[in-house]
């Protein structure tokens, strides 16, 4: 049995007796999509198969630096830090290859459940479902790579550090071809672990690379990319190298973008509810409905896809980053690109998303708001052709300019309650208000250079 055949707990049982592993590793997603996990021993481990196991509720108290919220109600030292109970998933089961051990994604249960960011995006799915929908995705992500380590950035302060290639140089078979180890043992390990990149290739800026995943259910979509984020970081670094998703890390450079591609199949077809062969762009009122759901939303739920200060620093003209809740067809200029095609390659790519979003968090927005469009039977602002960035639209369409603005909307939104519950949007937009305060708390380096002395 191969991991990729888990299905149910009698399978994860006997798949690790077979191996006559010792101990598994185990992992839930915290709010900043952080892969938390410990080792369990195998008894625990058969034993929690059951009855789930008590992980500390503070990864859902703290920050991605470990400092705790004050200004949340699920956890804090008011409850004194209580276990909260999470379950295992014995289907997100994953060959560790570099480990020769096996792997399983866990989620919040209980009243966690209500603020677990894999849990919201089930919460979605099973709204898709009971209105008779499969959903598709696929996610891209763009990273850098650094010829550093976790030690040598910090001796550096994060200043001068070394990308791995030089210069601007985009789809580059040169870069491939020289770093091609690296490069085939990304590709090989995912698809050991069941996540088969489709695409990868150098993006524009030094030592960038873009990995596309395929296309998959929802579900296995946000696990596999929750994965592909943390286990790309450790293959890089397990080869000397640094890899970062954060938005932006240098404004002499373009954004890191987590690309959301996502699309409906009918149910009862199995065929896509996006495509219309005799409708203009093939795409049809369902779709278009989706299309309006995710657009009027968009400045709503900007939060749940730009979750760091930092994501706000990416979405200014120019580079690539759409700056109000616009669309196109096939526009690489708006918030929202329409793809035409056949039955099994129509559908919405969501751009606005950086890389450093949590991957459930981002793809519930995506998903929920569309599904709520099509339940409003909302139809989308008019088509963009050309240069978004050239244009100018309607107040309703700008997006929040920062992270502060944008939990305030996230807070407002009458949509977000209903589709995500009120204990999930107070949690999230109170991290968001935390993080926000945290980067009001130091002095930059562009203050000390403008004030120091002149001012």
């Amino acid at each position: 049995m191969q991991a990729k055949d888990v299905k149910t707990k009698a399978d994860a049982i006997k798949l690790v007796e077979e191996r006559g592993l010792s101990h598994v590793k185990v992992g839930v997603v915290d709010i900043d999509g952080i892969l938390r996990g410990k080792y369990l021993i195998k008894d625990k481990f058969i034993s929690a198969l059951d009855s789930g196991f008590g992980f500390c509720d503070v990864v859902l108290g703290w920050d991605s630096n470990d400092q705790l919220y004050d200004n949340v109600k699920f956890t804090g030292w008011h409850t004194a830090y209580p276990d909260a109970m999470v379950r295992i998933l014995p289907h997100t089961c994953r060959e560790l290859p570099f480990e020769d051990t096996l792997f399983f994604l866990c989620e919040f249960d209980g009243a966690g459940e209500a603020i677990c960011p894999r849990a919201q995006l089930q919460r979605v799915l099973k709204k898709a479902d009971a209105m008779g929908f499969d959903a598709l995705a696929a996610l891209e992500y763009e990273f850098f790579v650094f010829d550093e380590t976790p030690q040598s950035v910090r001796e550096k302060g994060y200043r001068n550090l070394q990308p791995w290639t030089p210069g601007f140089f985009g789809y580059s078979v040169m870069r491939s071809s020289v770093n091609a180890e690296f490069y085939h043992e990304l590709m090989t390990v995912f698809q050991q672990m069941d996540i088969p990149i489709e695409g990868l290739h150098t993006e524009t800026g030094p030592g960038v690379l873009e990995a596309a995943l395929q296309v998959d259910l929802a579900e296995r979509m946000g696990d596999k990319a929750a994965l592909f984020k943390t286990f790309c970081k450790v293959l890089a670094q397990r080869n000397g190298l640094m890899a970062t998703f954060m938005a932006k890390w240098s404004n002499q450079y373009p954004g890191q973008s987590g690309h959301i591609h996502v699309s409906l199949l009918d149910k009862k077809t199995g065929k896509s509810a996006f495509y219309d062969a005799g409708a203009e762009h093939k795409q049809s009122l369902l779709a278009r409905q989706f299309l309006a759901g995710v657009q009027r939303l968009l400045p709503e739920w900007l939060v749940l896809y730009a979750q760091t200060v930092n994501s706000y620093s990416r979405l200014i003209p120019g580079f690539w980053a759409p700056t109000d809740a616009t669309w196109g067809i096939e526009n690489r200029t708006t918030a929202l690109r329409v793809i035409p095609g056949s039955d099994k390659s129509q559908r919405l790519e969501v751009r606005i998303g950086s890389a450093d979003a949590n991957p459930y968090i981002a793809l519930a927005a995506a998903l929920g708001s569309g599904l709520h469009g099509i339940e409003q039977g909302w139809e989308p602002e008019p088509i963009v052709r050309g240069n978004a960035y050239a244009m100018q639209f309607p107040e309703a369409l700008q997006l929040p300019r920062t992270l502060w603005d944008s939990a305030q909307r996230l807070k407002a939104s009458a949509a977000a309650r209903q589709t995500f519950g009120d204990a999930f949007v107070e949690h999230f937009a109170a991290t968001r208000e935390w993080e926000e305060r945290e980067f009001r708390r130091h002095i930059t380096d562009w203050e000390l250079a403008r004030y120091f002395e002149i001012i």
